[in-house]
């Protein structure tokens, strides 16, 4: 049987303002109406799997949790990885936590953000790979190259495996401009994908023989786990001190039973704007255009228009990205080198590198219409059946009026209900929390007064989500 393990960490801030440090491409939808993380399971329905397990960092563990549920997939596991230390280490939590549960399952490690437009000829290579990683053998899927891309690894293949895999004869680093086109005219060479398929106890095998150090901290890891909620959380110490490597240093480069079997099913990473524009459906003049966009003498440009109405004129190879809180124009040739601004805006401590306007928490979101020097107005949604957490501020009182729903409030020693155009107000120090007791979403306008509004002014007494 097939275990897909999906990859779910990054920041994605090649395509900031869309993608943020809090809310990376992997949750977006990009490319469809279903984000990059629903489209990578989705991809996978006509393969016979278990149900997949997802591995992210503790920011995004609701987002990952409340895309599957819209998946209508309950059974996610999901493994929250306390610090960053790549995929080898990541991986391996994915094969011990599968051991521990009694099995030794293909491990189908997949990316989050990858966009593949041919899901039915993806499956049919996936299957084709299958006799090879029972066999024991280390399966990566080489994409078969259309150009001479500079931005990706590349994969050498060797000897036959079979009519439809290769032994894997290198790993090659990015290559430059003249080098690239010399692996696309020879006919040997595939874009590294990152995709693989393998036992989970062969992965581990090759792994104590190649890094002992990063199967031992991984092993002790999650010999600790602790459910939570949806989640897997593990021993941080012992992940802390895990080794940073990649799978392909770690493990592919140095194990004898590497093979690569070619994909060409229309694969691309979406690494930048210039790869979304790729995807994207493009009109006559080579544009492509989402929401209220007019556009005169326009070509070969892409505008994500999110609030507002964005027009053009005279313009060529563009991206313009417009979302509720900033706007980027940038010569698709440059595209790539958002993560310029996106250093400076870390630099500055800038909301904006780590926010979107319009913040997700795992019982609804809110967005900041508006503030100043000692107020803040939010428009919060809140869904039905859920609860923020009971709180206190030390810094900012709170208004609270509902526009629509209904309001389960708690404030002070009082509970009492709100309905449409009723309000309350709650005083600095107040112990208070607000619940969608209703069918429908619960929005209500909150209004905030004080000398400090940051939202690090939380005190939490009671919490489902874990967050007390």
């Amino acid at each position: 049987m097939i275990l897909p393990v999906v990859m779910a960490g990054g920041s994605g801030t090649r395509l900031w303002p869309l993608s943020r440090q809090k809310f990376p491409k992997q949750f977006l939808p990009l490319t469809s109406g279903k984000t990059m993380l629903q489209q990578t399971v989705l991809r996978l329905a006509n393969l016979e799997t278990l149900s997949p397990l997802l591995i992210c960092n503790e920011d995004h563990r609701f987002l990952a949790a409340e895309q599957m549920r819209q998946l209508d997939i309950d059974d996610a596991k999901i493994i929250l990885e306390p610090v960053g230390r790549n995929t080898a280490p990541a991986i391996a939590l994915a094969a011990f936590k599968a051991q521990k549960d009694g099995q030794d399952p293909l491990l189908l490690v997949l990316a989050a953000d990858h966009d593949i437009q041919q899901s039915d000829t993806f499956c049919q290579v996936v299957e084709s790979a299958i006799p090879l990683a029972q066999e024991g053998k280390l399966v990566t899927f080489g994409i078969v190259p259309n150009c001479p891309e500079t931005g990706y690894g590349y994969i050498k293949r060797g000897d036959n495996v079979n009519d439809n895999a290769f032994v894997v004869s290198q790993f090659v680093e990015k290559p430059d401009a003249a080098t690239a086109h010399s692996y696309l005219d020879s006919g040997e060479y595939y874009w590294n994908s990152g995709m693989f398929l393998f036992k989970a106890s062969r992965y581990l095998t090759e792994l104590k023989a190649h890094r002992p150090d990063i199967y031992s901290a991984c092993e002790k890891a999650i010999s600790e786990e602790h459910p939570d909620l949806d989640f897997v959380r593990i021993n941080t110490e012992a992940f802390e001190a895990c080794p940073d490597d990649s799978i392909d240093y770690a493990v592919m480069e140095k194990t004898t039973d590497a093979v690569v079997v070619p994909l060409d099913a229309g694969w691309n990473d979406v690494g930048g704007f210039a790869a979304l524009w790729q995807v994207k459906e493009q009109d006559e003049n080579g544009n492509a255009f989402d929401g209220d966009v007019k556009a005169v003498e326009t070509k070969n440009s892409m505008v994500l228009a999110d609030d507002k109405l964005v027009a053009t004129i005279g313009v060529e190879d563009l991206v313009i990205v417009n979302t509720k809180d900033a706007i980027l124009v940038a010569h698709k040739d440059k595209s790539q080198e958002v993560k310029a601004i996106v250093n400076q805006l870390k630099t500055e401590k800038r909301s904006e590198f780590e926010f979107h306007r319009e913040v997700y928490r795992p019982w609804g979101c809110y967005d900041s219409i508006d503030n100043g020097e000692r107020f803040q107005v939010k428009r919060i949604t809140v869904k039905p059946g859920a609860k923020l957490s009971v709180q206190m501020h030390h810094h900012r009182a709170e208004h609270w009026i509902v526009v629509s729903g209904t309001a389960k409030v708690t404030n002070g020693d009082k509970e009492i209900l709100l309905t449409e155009n009723q309000s309350t107000y709650i005083p600095i120090g107040v112990v208070h929390a607000l619940e969608n007791p209703g069918k429908v979403p619960l929005e209500l306008i909150e209004v905030q007064s004080g000398s400090y509004l940051g939202e690090d002014d939380i005190v939490r007494f009671e919490d489902r989500y874990g967050r007390a």
